[in-house]
């Protein structure tokens, strides 16, 4: 089987940076099969990207290689990362971009070493995709690097359950639709109240009218705030952060 390597980035398609990438990971790992997850991250949103990488990481069979570059702080003193992590790698800042497989019982992260005259502006080229062409040609990960003991983790706020029973949350991205995604575990029904509304749960977003706000559980298990056939963050104001209270039947 060819070997996978995925790349998630912030870095869009318009300027090469990309395929600059990929023109270094072809060069060294020629048979590898190359798999874009997004390169529409907002810049240097790290928070957005580790929940990305959430979702997809361990949809790949064993052995992919996933090289992350959303690095607001490349050619400062943050590490460069290489983790393996149930039987997968990932490549990438030392930001908390990787957390979902560090915080994986038996996780373990090398700290990359900066070679000298690399440019101190891309280290996705110069750093991160060598390192993620090695993997891809099974060098070891101990031959890339020395142990980091300590890993920068980033980790989802936890919802908070009060004593009458309701359950305190927030949203904790607003995707492509609009669609504003919550830190509460889907339920089976009860109503959301945020802001000054009070929605329904519901099962589908074809339950309301076009238009009409709505309550469902996504397809990551969370419930979130949708609007049908529209955005729930314009329409409705929504935002990364928004407290919201989900009261059970």
């Amino acid at each position: 089987m060819r070997p996978l390597v995925t790349l998630t980035t912030d870095f869009g398609t318009a300027d090469g940076y990309v395929g600059e990438m990929k023109g270094v990971l072809l060069a060294r790992a020629p048979d590898a099969q190359l798999v874009d997850i997004t390169h529409e991250i907002p810049p240097q949103d790290v928070e957005r990207a580790r929940l990305t990488i959430a979702r997809v990481w361990r949809r790949f069979p064993s052995g992919t290689v996933h090289l992350v570059v959303i690095d607001p702080g490349v050619g400062s003193a943050r590490v460069a990362l290489a983790v393996a992590s149930e039987g997968r790698f990932l490549v990438g800042p030392d930001n908390g971009v990787l957390s979902p497989a560090l915080i994986v019982p038996g996780a373990r992260a090398v700290a990359l070493p900066t070679p000298r005259g690399v440019s101190a502006t891309f280290h996705g080229r110069d750093i991160f995709a060598p390192a993620a062409a090695a993997l891809a040609c099974g060098v070891s990960i101990d031959a890339l690097g020395t142990d980091c003991a300590l890993p920068v983790i980033r980790r989802t706020p936890e919802a908070v359950r009060r004593a009458d029973g309701s359950i305190e949350g927030e949203i904790i991205i607003i995707d492509r639709f609009g669609n504003a995604i919550t830190n509460v575990v889907g339920l089976h029904g009860g109503t959301i109240e945020i802001g000054t509304m009070c929605l329904p749960l519901r099962h589908t977003y074809a339950e309301v009218q076009p238009g009409e706000p709505v309550c469902v559980v996504g397809s990551s298990g969370f419930i979130e705030v949708a609007v049908r056939n529209g955005s729930a963050a314009r329409l409705l104001g929504l935002a990364r952060g928004a407290k919201l209270v989900v009261r059970p039947d």
